[in-house]
């Protein structure tokens, strides 16, 4: 008679390795802001400029695209971003090298407000 092991969590996993193989990806992103802008940065690796789609539509940003591996498919990948109301969405602006990409989000101007003088009657 052979004594086989149990491992109750075994089928868990498997199925957790095939779904993040076969159908999503969530990559790592970063946000941080200066004075000027927001930024994001997204680990993108094995991921082609070609496969990015970036837009920015009623206040969300959004990230998606396909990330290609050789032997098991493709993987996508969808990430979804609350622009801050002073976002300047038309000025958004996007580069990727080496498998880093960077999502610059300006700022608008702070606007001191006005001082208004009282005139006596």
């Amino acid at each position: 008679m052979n004594l086989t092991p149990y491992e109750p969590w075994q089928l868990l996993t498997r199925l957790q390795r095939d779904f993040d193989r076969g159908f999503a990806w969530l990559p790592t992103v970063d946000v941080s802001e200066d004075d000027t802008r927001y930024l994001v940065r997204a680990d993108l690796p094995g991921v082609e400029q070609k496969d990015i789609e970036i837009t920015a539509d009623k206040g969300v940003l959004t990230l998606r695209g396909v990330r290609q591996f050789e032997h098991r498919g493709e993987a996508r990948f969808l990430r979804r971003f609350s622009l801050p109301e002073n976002a300047v969405a038309d000025e958004i602006r996007a580069r990727h090298v080496n498998g880093v990409l960077e999502v610059s989000i300006p700022k608008q101007p702070k606007v001191a407000p006005k001082r208004i003088t009282v005139e006596a009657a």
